[in-house]
């Protein structure tokens, strides 16, 4: 009955100790999750700060949008006056064409007149000249006569000069007007193309009207959307706020459960001990005798080396763990532990092999570390691959939970325990081994270990 119940109490004390396992990794999930709603939170509070800047940028960009349609509204009627009065000078500039073509009509006419002019003065001439002729032949009787012809000849000749003149200015008037004609033309063509000009520019000044008036109505529908925006983003906060307390408690209780859980499987553990300890044969009885076997023959190789000089107390004691550079997990070296790899690894594998339930036999001194282990747990580190590490370069780690400290400290031939197996990640496996002390001088070193599955 008191193996049964031992037995049973192991039975307890595994399934604690995996389903406190699945709250340690339920726990470190949670950590994690809160973690990342530590960085959510704070992704919103930045959001927070983003959407308060959008909604101040909103406003701005509304009142803006507002000012901008005043201001083109009344540009677009001072434009609209300007536009009308460059219209009308243009309009203005395009009629002077008549008037100019009539100024040159009447110059034209005056020319003719000049002509005129001229070719009447052309015949007083020969008027004059003929009465000079006669006066000549009348003698003293019609010397009166010739001076009048004289004077006649000179009234025609100072009459040619002028009709000449009044032609040569006429000549350059026209040659003047034509030219200004010409002038007006071309800015009359320029005055035709600006009228093209002018109606564009008002239908691009319309058109820039009715895109501020669009932009302001997307501006105050822009102002509704991040004001709702706004709410929905301190509702978020405040559910976050709330899942992360609440996730905040979960951690917590899960805590609590798994420390209950971890002293239930205590006192199982303490049971399953006690019954091992017992007369009666049971399951474990096997790897008990195993364990002490094993633990006898590694204090005979570490007291055959010292007795060879190949080891010293003061090397198989050191606790000046050096790190390994570049090991992840951390792995550490001590005086102890070529000795270790080379002499005690081997009866490690040997001893590994004797029983297929046997998941492994190592050392572990009284600060959780193995300065061996089974050559399948002893493999070179892969450089980037924690995961893979943990479970296959387990030597030269430090490994701690409460049963093993328990054993460490506890006082007896050997212990009888569950617990669960670190694989790192928050991965575990439960176990069960048998811790059995290593002496060296009276003095204790740490433990020898046999972990199997039943």
């Amino acid at each position: 009955m008191l193996a049964d119940l031992g037995e049973r109490s192991g039975d307890i004390a595994l399934q604690c100790s995996e389903t406190a396992g699945f709250l340690s990794e339920l726990n470190l999930r949670i950590q994690q999750d809160s973690a990342r709603l530590s960085d959510l939170q704070a992704n919103m509070n930045t959001l927070a700060t983003s959407q308060n800047e959008s909604v101040a940028a909103a406003q701005e960009l509304s009142l803006t949008a507002r000012r901008a349609g005043r201001i083109i509204a009344d540009g677009h009627e001072v434009v609209t006056l300007s536009l009308g009065e460059v219209a009308g000078l243009v309009e203005h500039v395009t009629g002077l064409e008549g008037h100019l073509r009539q100024f040159l009509s009447v110059i034209e006419a005056v020319g003719d007149i000049s002509d005129e002019l001229g070719a009447i003065a052309r015949q007083t001439r020969l008027l004059g000249i003929n009465a000079a002729i006669e006066a000549a032949r009348g003698g003293e009787a019609t010397q009166g006569f010739a001076v009048v012809a004289d004077e006649i000849r000179r009234l025609a000749g100072q009459a040619g000069e002028s009709a000449a003149s009044v032609g040569d200015k006429l000549g350059q008037l026209d040659r003047d007007a034509r030219r200004l004609i010409g002038g007006v033309e071309a800015n009359i063509v320029r005055g035709r193309d600006v009228g093209t000009h002018i109606d564009r520019l008002r239908l691009s000044m319309a058109e820039i009207a009715s895109l501020v008036t669009q932009f302001a109505e997307r501006s105050d529908a822009i102002v509704t959307c991040t004001d709702e925006a706004d709410g929905d983003v301190a509702a978020l906060r405040q559910g976050l706020a709330l899942f992360s307390q609440s996730a905040s408690e979960s951690a917590t209780r899960v805590e609590v459960a798994r420390g209950q859980l971890e002293g239930l499987e205590g006192m199982a553990n303490a049971m399953l001990d006690t019954a091992a300890h017992g007369p009666q044969r049971t399951r474990n009885s096997r790897y008990i005798a195993l364990a002490e076997e094993g633990a006898d023959e590694v204090m005979a190789v570490i007291h055959r080396g010292i007795a060879d000089n190949q080891l010293s107390l003061a090397d198989l004691f050191d606790t000046d763990y050096r790190r390994i550079e570049g090991s992840d997990p951390a792995q550490y070296q001590t005086r102890f532990t070529a000795f270790a790899d080379t002499l005690l690894r081997p009866t490690l594998d040997r001893r590994t092999g004797e029983d297929s339930a046997i998941v492994g036999c190592c050392l572990i001194d009284m600060n959780g570390y193995l300065p061996t282990h089974i050559s399948a747990r002893s493999q070179p580190q892969r450089p980037g691959d924690p995961r893979w590490n943990m479970e296959h370069a387990r030597n030269r780690q430090m490994f701690m939970d409460s049963q093993t400290r328990r054993a460490l400290d506890g006082e007896g031939d050997f212990f009888l325990f569950t617990y669960r197996q670190d694989l790192g990640e928050g991965r575990y496996r439960a176990l069960r081994s048998v811790f059995v002390p290593l002496v060296f001088e009276g003095r204790r070193w740490g433990l020898y270990e046999v972990g199997y599955l039943i």
